[in-house]
């Protein structure tokens, strides 16, 4: 499975390769329990960029020739797969620890790498699809996975996907979420923020095609089974799309990388990244565009924030923006979990800071709930937190900021370094939060995030760790 004579290496580059992961997401959702899962705890609807990103980063390091960033990603992987469990709208349990749940999520990747080529015009060989397999089964085992979750041959592989298509999967709400709202609804990445006219033009055009290029793709089978539209033209559509994207494998290397791409859409034009200087004149040409779309077009013109300093904003909007982080409208545990997930993440913590911080947040949100629900209903409201909002910044929230700052601090100097610094925002230092020393003190971190969360004004470093798509 492990570096770059793995055949799956061969496909990680490919453009194609993500029309294929939104299939397979799509098909993973339809599966009830991790409908179920995707539904309370994931960031896909109001972070789906981020997510897109830590998916690609965490392929990496499983598909990597370094055995023990695999084993540590493993290990990762598997304690954030077990935070995740409870039970659905229809009182049905989940669990992402299931096995069974664990392997239909290799199962989507490995038949749709497939399908990417079929569809293609390319068909793998048998040799080839065989040795891919192995790859996907040995990913399995990496997580700790006993043998015998996917079938050990190929030809039994095709029956066993057969059966889940035709026998397990439903059109559940994440499905219908990921296909007619998340197409039609998707902020707009880092690079194009502060361009909603531009980002909205293209969206509307792009969004219905995604859609029906996905819907297309899947099985007919369940397609009829889900009463999934037919639209005309889809599948002509669907195809065209895979060719055309497919024939970018024969420009230059290193003109259409995965990897590239996967940080070009995360970059901020805040960071130092020398290419962020490049996407600052692109932004540039584009707010330029977006002027011209705006006395062309009906779309109404939306605030810009970009240049504007670090202006107020309502608790409300503070609430959509950083706190709504599964963008269900409400408050609760799940988004401060994604919270300590998301910074786990870039702080790449082994499992004691983890824990920590994944700690510290619970602690917050008992605070938060016992301090905003008024109703008891077991989550917070837009509106509930807007009334009680001078509550949040209670011991347990500095409690937060106290772990965030010893995670990020490796070296316990009690500052933050230049490195550090950029393995948590990534970015370099802004000149507002360095001192004369060039680092970042312990009390001006707290102080900093301790405003942030405050809710009432935005940050220029701290925004981009929580809220951006």
């Amino acid at each position: 499975m492990s570096g770059t004579g793995s055949q799956f290496h061969e496909f990680f580059n490919d453009p194609r390769w993500a029309l294929a992961m939104v299939r397979a997401t799509v098909l993973e959702a339809a599966h009830p329990q991790i409908g179920a899962a995707l539904l309370d705890n994931s960031t896909f609807v109001a972070h789906p960029w981020r997510r897109l990103r830590n998916t690609f980063v965490s392929m990496q390091r499983m598909f990597g020739a370094d055995e023990h960033a695999r084993q540590r990603e493993a290990a990762r992987l598997n304690r954030l797969h077990a935070r995740l469990n409870g039970t659905d709208a229809r009182n049905r349990p989940y669990d992402a620890m299931n096995p069974k749940v664990r392997a239909w999520v290799v199962a989507t990747l490995f038949e749709s790498a497939v399908t990417l080529c079929r569809l293609g015009g390319q068909p793998l060989e048998q040799g080839t699809m065989d040795r891919l397999y192995a790859d996907f089964q040995a990913l399995l085992a990496a997580m700790g996975d006993q043998a015998g979750h996917l079938p050990p041959t190929l030809q039994e592989f095709w029956q066993y996907f057969d059966h889940m298509v035709e026998e397990e999967l439903e059109n559940t709400e994440a499905l219908r979420i990921i296909l007619y709202k998340l197409f039609d609804h998707l902020p707009a990445p880092p690079l194009l923020d502060g361009m909603p006219t531009v980002w909205a033009a293209g969206r509307a055009l792009a969004g219905p095609v995604v859609g029906a290029i996905t819907v297309a793709s899947l099985p007919e089978s369940f397609r009829r089974r889900a009463g999934l539209p037919e639209i005309p033209g889809a599948q002509t559509l669907m195809q065209s799309a895979y060719l055309a994207v497919g024939l970018a494998r024969f420009l230059p290397d290193g003109w259409i990388k995965a990897e590239n791409i996967a940080g070009l859409l995360s970059l901020s034009p805040d960071s130092d990244d020398p290419r962020a200087r490049s996407i600052t004149a692109v932004r540039d040409g584009m707010k330029r565009a977006g002027a011209l779309i705006r006395l062309i077009t009906p779309l109404p013109a939306q605030p810009d924030p970009a240049g504007a300093g670090e202006p107020e904003r309502s608790a409300e909007e503070f609430f959509d923006a950083v706190l709504d982080q599964t963008g269900d409208g409400f408050l609760d545990w799940p988004d401060l979990a994604a919270m300590a997930r998301e910074l786990s993440g870039r702080l790449d913590l082994d499992e004691p800071e983890e824990n920590k911080l994944y700690d510290a947040y619970a602690a917050w949100w008992r605070e938060l709930q016992a301090a905003l629900d008024t109703d008891g209903d077991g989550r917070v409201s837009r509106a509930e937190y807007a009334a009680g909002v001078p509550s949040l910044a209670g011991p347990a929230l500095i409690r937060v900021a106290e772990v965030l700052f010893d995670a990020t601090d490796r070296d316990g100097s009690q500052t933050i370094d230049g490195d550090e610094y950029r393995a948590l925002f990534r970015t370099g230092f802004r000149r507002d939060v360095a001192d004369t020393e060039g680092t970042y003190s312990r009390s001006a971190f707290l102080k900093d995030f301790l405003s942030f969360m405050a809710g009432r004004r935005r940050s220029s470093a701290f925004d981009p760790l929580l809220s951006e798509a």
